[in-house]
C-alpha cells in the first residue's frame, strides 16, 4: 500500500457528486446531515509523534476497544541487521485511552503473527479475541496474490498470546488481492460480519465485499456492497461500533488525490447511505487513506495515513482526529 497516496488528480468536485436536485438525493443528504450533527466538527488532525511514525512507512492503525492497544504496520527494520524491509504489525500501548496517555516505544508483535512476507491492516474484534490482517505469505493455506488471515488469544489483556495465523477460506479469499478487513460483531442479533477490499493489485482498483460469519466460526461467501463501490478505488472499509457508519478511502471523483469517505445507514438492517467526502480537515491534496474510527464514550477518534513527502516520494505517518458527541 506505500504507493497508494500516488493517487490520480480528483475529476470533479464533491459538489457533483450532490448537485442534481432530486428528492433521493436530498434524502441521502438529510440523513447524513442528521447522524453528524450530534458531532462537533473532526478537529485537525494531529501526527502521532515520533514514538509511532518514522522516516520508514507507518499506517493502518487499529485500535483495542479499551484503546490502550495501538496495533499498525510498519516496514522499519526488526533490528539493527534487518535488510528485509517487508511490512510487519507493531504494537505500542499506553496507561490511559485519553490524550493524556502517551504511546509507548512500539515492539514487533512477534513470529507468532508476522513472518518473512508482507503482514500489513490489522483488525482486532470487538471481544478483543480476534485479530484479523492480511498477508501476502506464500504456501499451505492461501489462495493468491494476499489473503486474510486471522489469530486468536484467550486472554484479551495479554497483546502477545496470539496464535498461529489461520486463513479465512474461500469464502473470503481467491486468487486476487483481499486486504483492509474491518470486522463487525453485530450486536443487535445478525450474523458478525467482516468487511474488506478485494482487488488485482494491492494500491489501485479494488471493491468493497462483506462476508458473514456462520455459527462454526467461517465465514460465507462473499458479496460485493454496491452502495459502497464506484469505478475507483475503494479501499480499507472500518465500520463503527455501532454499525451506522463507515469510512474508506477512494480516489472517485470528488476526492483531491485518495480521500477518505463515510457512508451512513439508519440501521444495522439497512443501506448504506451515498459515500460523502469528509472534507477537510482531514483531507488535503497530500493523499489520505486507511482509515479507522475508534469510539470511547462521548469521543470519536478516526485515525489514518497520510503521506507526509510530495509525490512521487512516499512517507506515510499515522494522524488522528476527534469529535465529540453533543458539542455544536
Amino acid at each position: 500500500m506505500t504507493t497508494a497516496s500516488r493517487a490520480r488528480a480528483a475529476l470533479a468536485p464533491l459538489a457533483v457528486l450532490l448537485a442534481c436536485d432530486t428528492e433521493p438525493d436530498r434524502s441521502i443528504a438529510g440523513i447524513f446531515a442528521s447522524h453528524t450533527s450530534s458531532f462537533s466538527a473532526w478537529s485537525e488532525p494531529v501526527s502521532l509523534g515520533s514514538t509511532i511514525n518514522t522516516s520508514f512507512n507507518d499506517q493502518q492503525p487499529a485500535l483495542s476497544k479499551d484503546g490502550l492497544s495501538l496495533y499498525f504496520a510498519s516496514n522499519r527494520p526488526e533490528g539493527p541487521d534487518d535488510t528485509n524491509l517487508d511490512l510487519n504489525i507493531w504494537l505500542s500501548q499506553r496507561a490511559c485511552a485519553d490524550d493524556g496517555c502517551p504511546w509507548e516505544t512500539p515492539v514487533l508483535l512477534g513470529p507468532a503473527v508476522n513472518s518473512p512476507s508482507n503482514e500489513s491492516g490489522p483488525a482486532l474484534s470487538r471481544d478483543g479475541h480476534q485479530l484479523f490482517f492480511f498477508s501476502n505469505r506464500p504456501g499451505p493455506g492461501s489462495f493468491g496474490a494476499a489473503d486474510i488471515w486471522v489469530s486468536r488469544r484467550e486472554n484479551v489483556h495479554d497483546d502477545f498470546a496470539w496464535g498461529a495465523p489461520e486463513n479465512l477460506g474461500p469464502g473470503v479469499n481467491t486468487n486476487q488481492v483481499e486486504g483492509g478487513p474491518g470486522y463487525f460483531a453485530n450486536e443487535e442479533g445478525g450474523a458478525p460480519q467482516l468487511y474488506f477490499n478485494r482487488s488485482a493489485t494491492a494500491v489501485v482498483g479494488g471493491d468493497i465485499y462483506v462476508s458473514e460469519q456462520t455459527a462454526d466460526g467461517s465465514f460465507g461467501a462473499a458479496v460485493p456492497v454496491s452502495e459502497l463501490n464506484s469505478d475507483a478505488t475503494d479501499q480499507r472499509p472500518s465500520i463503527s461500533p455501532s454499525g451506522l457508519d463507515i469510512y474508506f478511502h477512494s480516489d472517485r471523483p470528488g476526492s483531491n488525490s485518495m480521500d477518505i469517505w463515510v457512508s451512513t445507514r439508519e440501521s444495522v438492517l439497512g443501506s448504506w447511505s451515498l459515500p460523502t467526502n469528509l472534507g477537510p480537515p482531514i483531507n488535503t491534496a497530500a493523499g489520505e487513506f486507511l482509515p479507522f474510527i475508534f469510539s470511547h464514550g462521548g469521543i470519536e477518534q478516526l485515525y489514518f495515513t497520510r503521506n507526509i513527502a510530495t509525490p512521487p516520494a512516499v512517507n506515510l505517518d499515522v494522524y488522528v482526529s476527534t469529535r465529540s458527541r453533543g458539542t455544536p
